[in-house]
């Protein structure tokens, strides 16, 4: 019998068939195009794509965790 292996682990792991694969992808759609729409953008960078967006508060209100290093998530108080 023919077949091929899928390696995709992340999204699709715990699906039981190909309709729940094709529905989990579609789900992902839909929030990637909502995150678009709402201005999170894809940056390529040497270590990977990173999705940014310009306001932290709405980074944060989707609940992602900032992989910035600590030191850059600094914010840098200007003196009285």
């Amino acid at each position: 019998m023919a077949y091929f292996t899928w390696k995709e682990t992340g999204l699709t792991a715990d699906c039981a068939s190909l309709e729940a694969m094709a529905a989990r992808f579609e789900e992902a759609a839909a929030l990637m195009r909502r995150m678009a729409r709402e201005g999170f953008v894809l940056e390529r960078h040497f270590d990977g794509q990173h999705i940014t967006h310009r306001d932290d508060s709405v980074f944060a209100a989707y609940g992602f965790i900032d992989e910035q290093s600590p030191v850059r998530q600094l914010n840098l108080m200007e003196p009285d």
